[in-house]
């Protein structure tokens, strides 16, 4: 999966995203706001040690030297220079000393302008707070007013009168003190603003895409689940979505604060000091070689990650599902050798996972604690040369330490990323493969609905070179009830699908009441014809619920017409609550002849022109096949009835009888005609009355 391939699923991931840009646009306001207070908390402690911490001041001699080179100094410097009374010195703060040149710096030095010796100016406000003789030994009287103190003189003070002369400077490291606790709270109160709206962007874009996931997955054929496992459409609606949400929150956002902290962190260094900048992103080439070389081997561990969880839900959901097939043929030995294998494949996908970040991880720990070692060796001689300042070089060894936090959090969101396009990719797939039954652009609606089924020439197969139907040509007439039979494969069940348009054909026509079938809409063909089928899935909720399978207009009346139509009243007035009972899963809480009763008055609930009933009565016992015989033969004077059946007592009772052989119909007529004409229905005659 290449990088055009990734930008494309963004750009799909993107249009789900539009309809919050408003929301995504105020967290990533936040998250500039939050970007910029953490940067600035280093750069606060770097204020702290400079300014009041070690507030020196060097001494600049205007006096007594030669007067070009105090004049050089001047023009240079003169808005940093802080003069005395008579003008004959001067002072220059140190943070203003470690910003300038090296080679200007040791040559004005050389020359006598600056000197070595330090001072502390107190201001006049705090000289009666201590002894004047003591301070005023080599002290200067500066235009302002205040006393520079020589730092020798200060510190012969006691600690009473040291804290008295720089109340200034320790009302200052309690005000950066205090700003910097308040920023923290900043931080928090953002952050959680951040945090909501991107639970809130997220959650919703997830809303969306799995529903329209799950639109889309209903929409299409039959055919597209005869091909995919249950388990892989699952994970497709729950694991891969999840891992997308994880995108969205942990990547789509948090990735460009990132970005913005290494941008402020290089950009504030420069300014700080760009030479020590410059040795520190010395190890920035090396950095992004180890972090491109885990990216791909990430990618691919992520890759057969995904495909063994994918693997490994498939097997369980179809195990469990067949669970009592299982435990009836004693196979839960076999069973758990082949999922021991599955899962052992999954953990050795999850270990190669973990060996790249074990791996990864340390090499980053090494760079940060190298390039920590590499600041404090060239930063710590600048500081010793006193051509950088203590809190310059805090502040270096701070943003360095934050510099790495940013990468290791942008490889481990590139994992979380590689997960979710995976299952982006996995998504937009399934999303893009259009196996559906075709809606006609303009939908016919007869005048006169009578159920008249005709098939003309049909032909079909599932599969191709192995034709099911073979110009099958025959009319259920109005009102008729037309049988079905043939011995198992005989394409019985296949004619049942294409009536219903779980299948297109291949050739020829299949018309009810003259139109057809591909020219009736899903909703109008489905209103038409009701299935019931020999394999009854009943929904988990109340009874009525999965009678009326959650279409409106239906009244409590004709719901309990087709319950009586259909006999299940025999059944449904003996449970607690009714038809309001709820459903256990499957219909756990109904005998096999219940559900096909329940699917029966389901089928009857629109009032169907044409009732198909496909092996509906080969699965219940006789007192309940007596009862759908009753409501069989109450429904056919109204409605055209296509049965699929085994046992002899629904075949007789029909107007006509098709016999299917190898995809054909080889004989039709009643079943006296068929008995008589000895042909392949005598014979599966003979065969249903002995196993009868």
């Amino acid at each position: 999966m290449g990088k055009p391939y990734n930008l494309r699923l963004l750009r799909r991931l993107a249009h789900y995203a539009f309809p919050y840009k408003k929301v995504i646009a105020l967290a990533l306001f936040l998250t500039i706001l939050i970007t910029l207070l953490e940067l600035a908390l280093p750069y606060l402690s770097k204020i702290a040690i400079d300014r009041y911490i070690l507030s020196a001041w060097y001494e600049v001699r205007l006096s007594g030297i030669e007067a070009k080179a105090a004049r050089d100094f001047l023009e240079r410097y003169r808005s940093a220079v802080e003069k005395t009374k008579d003008g004959s010195h001067g002072l220059i703060a140190h943070t203003h000393i470690k910003k300038m040149d090296p080679h200007l710096l040791n040559k004005f030095k050389e020359d006598g302008v600056i000197t070595e010796k330090r001072f502390y100016r107190i201001p006049a406000e705090q000289l009666g707070q201590v002894e004047p003789v003591r301070l005023h030994r080599g002290a200067m009287t500066m235009e302002d007013g205040t006393l520079a103190v020589p730092i020798e003189a200060l510190n012969e003070l006691t600690r009473e009168e040291i804290l008295k002369a720089r109340a200034g400077d320790l009302r200052g490291v309690v005000f950066i003190g205090l700003v910097i606790i308040l920023f923290l709270f900043f931080n928090l109160g953002l952050g959680y603003g951040q945090y909501y709206l991107l639970e809130f962007t997220g959650q919703n874009i997830m809303q969306d895409i799995r529903l329209q996931l799950f639109r889309r997955m209903q929409s299409q054929a039959v055919s597209f689940f005869d091909r995919h496992p249950l388990g892989r459409l699952v994970t497709r609606v729950t694991n891969d979505i999840e891992n997308l949400n994880e995108m969205f929150k942990s990547v789509i956002i948090t990735v460009f604060k990132d970005i913005f902290i290494l941008t402020g962190i290089l950009a504030v260094l420069l300014y700080m000091n760009w030479r020590l900048a410059l040795v520190s992103f010395i190890l920035i080439p090396f950095i992004f070689g180890v972090t491109v070389l885990f990216s791909n081997l990430a990618r691919e561990a992520f890759r057969e990650l995904r495909a063994a969880v994918a693997k490994m839900n498939g097997f369980l959901q179809e195990r469990i599902t067949g669970m009592r097939i299982i435990q009836l043929f004693a196979t839960e030995a076999f069973q758990t050798r082949t999922f021991e294998k599955i899962n052992h494949e999954n953990y050795l996908a999850g270990m190669k996972q973990i060996r790249v970040f074990a791996v990864f991880m340390p090499i980053m720990e090494l760079f940060a604690a190298f390039a920590v070692a590499l600041i404090i060796w060239y930063g710590g001689g600048k500081v010793i040369h006193e051509t950088l300042s203590l809190g310059s070089l805090v502040a270096f060894i701070s943003y360095i330490q934050m510099f790495f936090k940013p990468i290791r959090d942008i490889s481990e969101k590139y994992n979380i990323m590689q997960s979710a396009m995976a299952s982006t990719e996995r998504i937009f797939e399934f999303m893009d493969h259009r196996e559906e039954i075709p809606e006609p652009a303009r939908p016919e609606r007869p005048g006169n609905q009578e159920g008249h089924i005709q098939f003309q020439g049909v032909s079909f197969a599932y599969q191709k070179d192995q034709p099911v139907l073979r110009d099958v040509s025959f009319e259920v007439n109005p009102g008729e009830m037309v049988a079905v039979v043939g011995a198992t494969g005989a394409g019985k069940t296949t004619v049942v699908n294409l009536i219903e348009r779980f299948y297109d054909r291949d050739q020829g026509r299949i018309l009810l009441d003259g139109v057809d079938i591909e020219a009736y809409s899903k909703m109008d063909l489905s209103a038409h014809i009701g299935l019931v089928m020999q394999d009854v899935f009943i929904f988990s909720g109340s009874l009525v619920d999965n009678i009326t399978m959650g279409r409106d207009g239906v009244s409590q009346e004709v719901i309990d017409r087709a319950i009586r139509e259909a006999n299940a009243h025999t059944f449904i007035e003996r449970l607690p609550r009714g038809d309001e009972e709820e459903m256990g899963e499957g219909g756990s809480n109904l005998s096999a002849g219940e559900r096909q009763l329940l699917s029966f008055a389901r089928a009857l609930a629109y009032d169907p022109k044409v009732l198909i009933l496909d092996e509906a009565t080969s699965s219940v016992d006789p007192e309940t096949e007596r009862l759908i015989q009753e409501a069989i033969f109450r429904m056919t004077e109204k409605r055209t009835t296509l049965v699929v059946a085994h046992r002899l007592s629904t075949i007789r009772s029909a107007d006509r009888i098709l016999v299917m052989h190898h995809g054909q119909i080889r004989e039709q007529g009643t079943h006296e005609e068929l008995m008589a004409l000895g042909g392949i229905y005598y014979k599966l005659n003979k065969f249903r009355e002995v196993e009868e």
